[in-house]
Formats: C-alpha cells, sequence, structure tokens
C-alpha cells in the first residue's frame, strides 16, 4: 500500500543505524526502530507493518545478502554504500519473501527505487532498479502485467508540505478549499502508483510549481464521505518539500481548489485551517528549516 511508505522509510533508518554500528541483531534492532517511530504520529498498522518487515528482513539477511552478491558481482557487499544496500534488502525481501497479495512485485520494486532515490546518492535510484530489476526478470517477473488493487473503503493519497526560503525566512504553501479552508496540496494514489509520486503530481497540479521532496512527515488518516463510495477512509503521506524561492502559485488542476497561495509561519494561527493539518504544517516547516 502506498501508505505505508512511511514504515519502509523507517526501517531503512533502522537498518542503516544497525548495519553502521555491526548490531544487526533483531531485538537491537527493534528497539531502534520503535525510538525512531517515536518522532513520527505511525498509526498501529503501520508499525505493525513495520515491525514485521524489519523482522523478515533480519531473518533472512543471509539468504537477501546471497542474492545481491550473486546479481552484483562487480560490488562487494561491504563496499556498496550503507544506504543502497540497505534498501536492496528491503526491495528484495519484499519481492521474493512478502505476500504478493500485500506487495505485489511492482509496488516493491517502485517503493525500493523512490525511497533509493530520496535517501541515496545521485546514482542510488538507477543501482537500485538494476540490481532489483535483473532479480525480478530471474524470477520471471511474477505479475508483469497486473495492477495493483485498492481496498474498498479505503484510499491512499500524497501531500506535502512545501516551504520556499524567503529573505531567511520560511513561507509555506496553502490552497483553499470550496468550503473556505486552507489545507495542503495532495493527491490520491493511481493503480501502482507509491504515494511520494502522487505527492509531487499534488505539487505540481495544485500549485503549479516545481519542489523537492526531502524527507517523509508523517501519515494522516481521517473519514470523508464521497458522493458515490459513500464513507471512505483516507490516509494521505505527507512529505516535506522545498523550494529556493516562493514563485507564483497557479492551479492547474483545480477541483475543488479556490486559490493557492503563500503564508508567513506568523499568519497561520489566524487562518482558518482544518485543525488536524496544523500540528502536520508546523512540522513540515520546522523539519524544512532545521
Amino acid at each position: 500500500m502506498a501508505s505505508r511508505h512511511l514504515s519502509r522509510a523507517l526501517v531503512l533508518q533502522t537498518l542503516f543505524e544497525s548495519d553502521l554500528t555491526n548490531a544487526l541483531q533483531l531485538a537491537d534492532a527493534k528497539k531502534i526502530l520503535k525510538r525512531n517511530a517515536s518522532e513520527f504520529s505511525l498509526g498501529d498498522s503501520d508499525m505493525v507493518f513495520a515491525d514485521a518487515l524489519l523482522t523478515g528482513i533480519i531473518v533472512k539477511q543471509d539468504e537477501i545478502d546471497a542474492v545481491i552478491i550473486k546479481a552484483a558481482p562487480q560490488w562487494p557487499l561491504a563496499q556498496i554504500a550503507p544506504v543502497d544496500r540497505n534498501v536492496l534488502r528491503i526491495g528484495l525481501y519484499e519481492l521474493l519473501f512478502a505476500d504478493r497479495a500485500a506487495v505485489p512485485p511492482k509496488v516493491a520494486l517502485n517503493e525500493a527505487i523512490e525511497i533509493a532515490k530520496s535517501f541515496g546518492g545521485d546514482a542510488s535510484g538507477k543501482f537500485v532498479n538494476g540490481v532489483l530489476g535483473a532479480v525480478y526478470r530471474d524470477i520471471g517477473e511474477p505479475q508483469k502485467y497486473e495492477a495493483p488493487k485498492s481496498e474498498p473503503g479505503k484510499e491512499s493519497l500524497g501531500g506535502a508540505v512545501v516551504v520556499a526560503n524567503v529573505d531567511g525566512a520560511p513561507q509555506v504553501a496553502l490552497i483553499k478549499d470550496a468550503f473556505g479552508r486552507w489545507t495542503l496540496p495532495k493527491k490520491k494514489c493511481v493503480e501502482g502508483e507509491i504515494s511520494e509520486l502522487a505527492a509531487k503530481r499534488a505539487i505540481k497540479e495544485e500549485l503549479g510549481i516545481d519542489a523537492t521532496i526531502v524527507a517523509p512527515l508523517r501519515e494522516h488518516t481521517y473519514r470523508a464521505n464521497d458522493p458515490e463510495l459513500g464513507a471512505v477512509d483516507r490516509t494521505v503521506a505527507y512529505f516535506v518539500a522545498k523550494t529556493p524561492a516562493a514563485n507564483a502559485l497557479k492551479c492547474v488542476v483545480c477541483e475543488g481548489i479556490v486559490e493557492a497561495r503563500w503564508f508567513s509561519p506568523e499568519a497561520l494561527p489566524g487562518l482558518p485551517i482544518y485543525d488536524d493539518l496544523r500540528a502536520i504544517i508546523d512540522a513540515g516547516i520546522v523539519q524544512a528549516t532545521a
């Protein structure tokens, strides 16, 4: 599920720390994961997912590492960048050992590649894509032509807190909806799309600008009433995005959006913002300016 992107990022952070300290023991790694997760508003189901993913990777580590060595013989395992090595462990575990009904192979591939791009070096996405692609072809490209199905009554979205630096002070981009409330740009994940890509679309379509996503922020679940579907539980994975200048905002795809505007943090308390988003906006500004 696209809403599990943050869980995978936390597992990567945990594996990275464990790897660098030579502490890839399950009990120690679980403690690190719990500490890392305490910094984010991770839902119970996503914490269960992260714990199961971390456990599976560590239990299967020898088998996974053997696959990496075979698939990338020109790169000794110890010489692969720590981020890339652990992204491969995540991707290979989900590709080879996870329940394909829950994590289709294409989702496992796309998630790993996007995480590598977000947290690795300039060539990390290409490297991870090459290794995982080779393994995927080796196992016969399962479910190559199948699109992941959305769960009825639930939707996954990607959204962003976009922050610009204006004369050394932050400005945050918000959109006003048809109800007169200021909110964050977000888009529903289409079939096979991870939440980070949906967030990038939201920035482009609802703000009309380019911004660089720098880190996952947190997830937020709320219930909405869809005219056709009825009650729908929507989970938005929010990301922090930065842009060097507060360029003019112009909504390109304006479904239910009245306007878009930059605001200083000082102006936010007086705005009609949805109460459950205020902490997310504040956290995004802090993270973007840290």
